[in-house]
């Protein structure tokens, strides 16, 4: 498992029963983990002293016991990220994704070259913003604007508003667009979701259209790309899954190493480390 263990204001406290306790800054927040399936495993004192609770009901959920504010600022080694209790138990930022910019940013670093990354389905910027800051010119791309402006809000708090590009845009569509155009990128991130609807009422899921929106993405690497890193919380699709799929598009045709496993966060009170997903990288070695 690759684990993102660099973090100082953030912190998985404890997990148990369904959800997980967290450390956001000076605020601690508890709300819902499917993946934490274990049960009368609290260590934590602190589970009953949370800022906020998000608690599900029917098809979605709320905040409560806000003793926080509506935002508020992390940061992570040289970044900073905006925090926001939002619908869907989000938080605008995905913690365990720091093993993955820890990766990539020293390959944007040590490649003597300018790069151009483009990042699919960015939401809120983390991987966008880590990649500037480490030298990259980015593209980033979502289909929902409010999570653009959050995106743009966060890159400004780093000082790199000037080296990302953002699009409200359909990525499938971009990507059409970026390939008769010829345009190129030396590396691309993408965080699919598992399910949901194209602009013209398409359904997406994840498992099925994978396989060819990666070789679509292939398309447009430049002729001496230096990464490609997907990111599944899929159950249905693999870290390995994700990796094969690596080996018979990009590999294929640039050469290279693909690997795969899943991340996590450690958690304070066990000592484990809560899995969080899976990562596919594939890197040139060239």
């Amino acid at each position: 498992m690759w684990i993102a263990d660099n973090w100082k204001e953030y912190e998985l406290i404890d997990t148990n029963d369904g959800e997980r306790l967290e450390r956001w800054g000076k605020y601690i927040l508890r709300r819902p983990d499917p993946q934490v399936i274990w049960k009368n495993a609290a260590l934590s004192e602190k589970w009953n002293n949370a800022d906020a609770v998000y608690t599900r009901e029917g098809g979605g959920g709320h905040w409560s016991v806000l003793n926080v504010p509506d935002t508020w600022n992390i940061s992570y080694r040289d970044m900073r990220f905006k925090v926001k209790p939002m619908g869907f138990k989000h938080t605008g930022l995905f913690p365990e994704q720091a093993v993955n910019w820890d990766w990539f940013s020293g390959l944007i670093k040590n490649a003597g070259r300018p790069v151009r990354v483009l990042n699919l389905f960015a939401y809120t910027g983390g991987a966008s913003v880590a990649a500037a800051v480490a030298g990259a010119e980015v593209f980033h791309v979502d289909a929902a604007k409010n999570m653009v402006a959050h995106a743009k809000e966060n890159a400004a708090l780093c000082g790199v508003g000037d080296k990302i590009r953002f699009f409200v845009d359909d990525c499938t569509k971009f990507l059409k667009y970026a390939e008769k155009k010829g345009i190129k990128y030396d590396a691309i991130i993408m965080d699919p979701p598992s399910y949901g609807r194209g602009p013209s009422g398409e359904i997406w899921k994840l498992e099925d259209e994978i396989g060819d929106f990666v070789a679509l993405a292939a398309n447009v690497l430049s002729d001496k790309p230096l990464f490609f890193l997907i990111n599944s919380y899929s159950t249905g699709l693999s870290a390995s899954a994700m990796s094969y799929i690596m080996n018979l598009t990009i590999v294929r045709r640039f050469g290279g190493k693909a690997t795969a496993d899943e991340i996590g966060i450690p958690v304070t009170a066990t000592g484990c480390a809560l899995p969080c997903g899976g990562s596919a990288r594939w890197q040139s070695n060239k």
